[in-house]
């Protein structure tokens, strides 16, 4: 949900901000058959820029992913489209779309995509779009702004280090299916960048029991960024199913989630993190043999380790 002023407020407030982008803006060249990518708000309406708005103002067409969501957003900053104007570009139609903004792209007109919140295609809504435009020879222009990947990586606290080790990787969201989300957390579990994970709140709570098998690895969590209850919290992996369950308003939002980057593994002794990762979703014989072809481990080392672990 967008969070917008006051009713009483959003004519006179948007009404400045039209103009500032116009201001500010129009001077710049916007060719026409073209599809220009804008990043919208992922939640605080105020997080719009100038260039946006300003785009959005002059496209022919603004393709998005619902556009009942989409025009009660333009109707927000005053910017006033027929339904005409709108067009459906979503997940289940993206592949068919295509063709319908192409179509309008050969006909010399400025198409303007836009997801639901965010930048589109990063998670979104929108890849195959940009890949077929470019595909038909025709230009994208990125308009940059809000992003829950980079809002979230940024209060985290997670940095390169000088000889460029690091970064992160974006995973988005990951399997629905228990096993298959297993599987992914312990690809994730050696990681030596940061990772950065989207949920919905009505899969946080299996998400959270997933990746408490890291243990101490350290975890940012962000919750209904940018928004009235806005919630950044960094905890080990294993505190998180605790600290969503000591509060019912926790399971509520969308969530964005860093998973900060693995220690260097040791040189020494059997690694017991693959083995745990393992034993906490299969049977203990599967466990260790996968754990052996996984670490090239020996595989009775590993046995008896496990039955260690089963006893404690």
């Amino acid at each position: 949900m967008l969070i917008t002023p006051p009713a009483s407020r959003i004519a006179s407030t948007f009404a400045g901000a039209l103009q500032a982008a116009q201001d500010a803006a129009a001077g710049q060249n916007y060719p026409s058959a073209t599809l220009y990518v804008v990043a919208t708000p992922i939640g605080n309406l105020a997080d719009i820029t100038l260039r946006a708005l300003h785009l959005l103002q002059l496209a022919d067409v603004v393709a998005c992913e619902d556009t009942r969501h989409t025009q009660t957003l333009l109707r927000a900053y005053g910017i006033d489209k027929a339904q005409a104007q709108l067009l459906a570009v979503h997940q289940h139609n993206e592949a068919q779309a295509v063709q319908s903004v192409l179509d309008r792209l050969q006909q010399g007109q400025r198409v303007a995509y836009v997801s639901d919140a965010g930048t589109p295609a990063v998670s979104d809504p929108g890849a195959r779009l940009v890949a077929g435009v470019r595909q038909a020879g025709l230009p994208v222009v990125p308009l940059p702004g809000a992003s829950s990947v980079t809002t979230v990586l940024s209060a985290s606290g997670v940095w390169a280090d000088s000889q460029g080790q690091g970064g992160f990787v974006f995973a988005g969201f990951l399997p629905s299916k228990s096993t298959e989300r297993a599987n992914a957390v312990l690809a994730l579990s050696s990681e030596t960048r940061a990772v950065v994970v989207l949920e919905a709140p009505h899969r946080i709570e299996a998400l959270a029991g997933a990746l408490a098998v890291l243990g101490e690895r350290p975890l940012t969590v962000g919750r209904e960024l940018t928004k009235q209850f806005e919630e950044i919290a960094t905890l080990t992996a294993s505190h998180f199913p605790d600290w969503l369950a000591a509060d019912a308003n926790r399971t509520r939002g969308e969530f964005a989630l860093v998973l900060h980057p693995a220690a260097a593994a040791s040189s020494t002794g059997p690694d017991t993190r693959v083995l745990k990762l393992l034993l906490a979703e299969l049977p203990l014989k599967t466990a260790v043999k996968l754990a052996a072809e996984i670490t090239g481990e020996p595989r009775n080392a590993l046995y008896e380790l496990a039955l260690t672990f089963k006893q404690r």
